[in-house]
């Protein structure tokens, strides 16, 4: 019987004394990894055309905008891809991490960062008071700048920490990120324009949340929060009824119902960080302090 070879063995070069993998191999993460970039650009280039047709008068549904946090979400699940495959294939290199990074900047922090600017706070009502208006431009660009610097910072302390430690430690055997990684902050920023129609913000209020909630988005990204890292997650194992049968489900509904199961699924990532983090304090707040030492009895005389 033949045995079937593994796809790190399929890579292996032959001619390599130290079983090293073959050159073409380490081209497939970089394909993620470039398609990755790409799509961070295109939403840069598609928030700039947004922003185009809104300044016309046309403040409505906006395609652009649409399209540009579409991209970005692309983007994420493609970043998840290109760390997994270039584990499975043996082809991890300083290289690929160092352009991972870059990319990173890139697609999950200059594109929302643009994109956040030019849908949550450009075109807010000119009714408004005036005043209002200019302090509020100055928030959002200090805002989103705010953001853009926390998630290079995350990514930076993401590159040269070695197994970090969040300041609260989950269950042993699994696998955390310490702070909100940056894909995630992007995840949360596009889908929310997604879910909101990709409209324009025209209400101040509204821009005001907004502007809290990039403000929490940063905060997250350079806090040191436990978040589940799901690298633990291997689709090559066997599973569960159970698990297929959620899994088709979430397929089936994120193709339905995109709008809003994204961005519920964005929250609930986000937002698990928060509880956490708060479940911790409380619980040890409320714990019962252990019992003090019972007095020792002495017997005999004194």
């Amino acid at each position: 019987m033949v045995r079937q070879l593994r796809l790190k063995e399929r890579l292996i070069d032959p001619n390599s004394p130290d079983r090293r993998p073959r050159k073409a191999a380490y081209a497939l993460p970089t394909l993620f990894t470039a398609g990755n970039l790409f799509l961070g650009y295109l939403a840069i280039v598609k928030a700039f055309q947004g922003a185009m047709v809104a300044t016309s008068g046309s403040l409505g549904l906006n395609p652009h905008f649409e399209v540009a946090s579409i991209m970005i979400g692309v983007a994420v699940f493609l970043d998840g891809l290109d760390g997994r495959i270039a584990r499975m294939t043996n082809t991890v290199s300083d290289f690929g991490r160092e352009l991972d990074s870059l990319a990173d900047v890139i697609a999950f922090g200059v594109a929302p960062a643009v994109l956040a600017w030019a849908w949550g706070f450009q075109f807010v009502s000119a009714d408004v008071d005036p005043q209002i208006r200019e302090h509020l431009h100055r928030a959002g660009y200090f805002v989103v700048f705010l953001y853009l610097m926390c998630g290079a910072s995350r990514l930076a302390r993401f590159n040269i920490q070695v197994d970090p430690v969040p300041t609260n430690p989950g269950r042993p055997g699994r696998k955390y990120f310490v702070g909100l990684p940056i894909p995630a902050a992007a995840g949360m920023v596009a889908s929310m324009i997604y879910a909101a129609g990709s409209t324009p913000l025209q209400w101040w209020p509204l821009s005001v949340a907004w502007l809290a909630l990039l403000a929490l988005l940063a905060f997250l990204m350079v806090s040191a929060w436990r978040y589940r890292s799901f690298k633990d997650f291997n689709l090559g194992s066997p599973r569960s009824p159970i698990t297929v049968v959620v899994l088709g489900s979430l397929i089936y509904l994120i193709w339905n119902y995109s709008h809003l199961v994204l961005f519920a699924m964005s929250t609930v990532y986000v937002g698990s960080g928060i509880v956490i983090r708060f479940g911790g304090i409380l619980k040890r707040k409320f714990r019962p302090s252990p019992p003090k030492d019972a007095p020792a009895v002495r017997i005999g005389n004194a």
